[in-house]
């Protein structure tokens, strides 16, 4: 008996990832067929198989698509025979396999498709002037500027005090002077 890894999807207008995490992942077989069949089979690190097939929604360009096998993913980068939006990943309608689930990381919805993965479109975050790399100058002067208040008041301080430890005996002589 076989076992499905947990196997992540996202896509575009012209291609669909597919992530399967597989750690330390042994005798990986890819087979993917221009009709949109895909199949998988690989050993895990505890040797036990793991497998899975998927008729994908929709018909692919083998020969652009891509597959990479990295220490803990297999990750599969499939071109769309057409550029457009799939409504599923499955050609069949209702609920997919447990094992398949949404790739939150890659996901762009289809209107965000214009204007790019995050990407700002042509906003110049220049004209906004909220601080950065190039203010440190401005920094440096606004921490010279709080020490030298704070000297200031400091400074005011020990005149205010002096004054008034000076005051204080003539005070105090002024209340013996009285009857």
């Amino acid at each position: 008996m076989s076992r499905h890894p947990i196997t992540k999807w996202a896509q575009r207008s012209d291609r669909v990832f597919l992530t399967i995490e597989l750690p330390d992942a042994k005798d990986v077989k890819l087979n993917l067929k221009p009709e949109g069949n895909f199949n998988f089979s690989a050993k895990g690190s505890d040797d036990l198989l793991y497998e899975f097939d998927l008729e994908l929604f929709d018909a692919v360009n083998v020969e652009e698509s891509k597959a990479a096998v990295a220490p803990r993913t297999i990750c599969y980068l499939i071109k769309k025979a057409e550029s457009k939006w799939w409504p599923r990943l499955l050609k069949k309608e209702g609920k997919p396999p447990v094992f398949l689930k949404v790739d939150w990381d890659k996901w762009q919805d289809e209107d965000d498709e214009d204007v790019g993965f995050n990407d700002f479109g042509d906003m110049d975050f220049s004209k906004l002037d909220m601080g950065g790399a190039d203010d440190d100058d401005d920094i440096e002067d606004d921490e010279d500027e709080v020490v030298e208040s704070a000297n200031k008041d400091e400074g005011a301080k020990a005149e205010e005090s002096k004054a008034e430890e000076e005051a204080a005996p003539a005070a105090a002589a002024a209340e013996e002077v009285k009857p």
